[in-house]
């Protein structure tokens, strides 16, 4: 995602992936989700949405995959979503929301 930001089928893509590996909620599911934090994906994805405002499949599943790394209701979980607030995901899921 990082080598083509500007191509938006690659975006979409890297956001399915990055939805459906932060599936889950068992112990296997919350450490992927970290780890998928950890290595910069919340930016990722924040980035791609911003990038690709217009394209519906970006913002769809950008939207799908903040959802599943923002799961969890324990300190981690917690950590995940203020770190996604901070990236400014929030404001790119309001924009997602108003322009689709």
């Amino acid at each position: 995602m990082r080598a083509h930001p500007q191509v938006a089928v690659v975006q979409e893509d890297g956001c399915s992936a990055l939805a459906f590996i932060c599936s889950g909620t068992n112990a296997a599911a919350l450490a992927r989700k970290q780890r998928s934090v950890d290595a910069g994906a919340l930016e990722a994805v924040v980035a791609a949405l911003r990038a690709h405002p217009q394209v519906a499949g970006v913002q769809e599943m950008g939207c799908w995959a903040l959802a599943n790394m923002c799961c969890g209701s324990d300190a981690a979980g917690l950590a995940r979503q203020q770190r996604s607030a901070d990236a400014g995901a929030l404001e790119a899921v309001v924009a997602a929301l108003r322009a689709h």
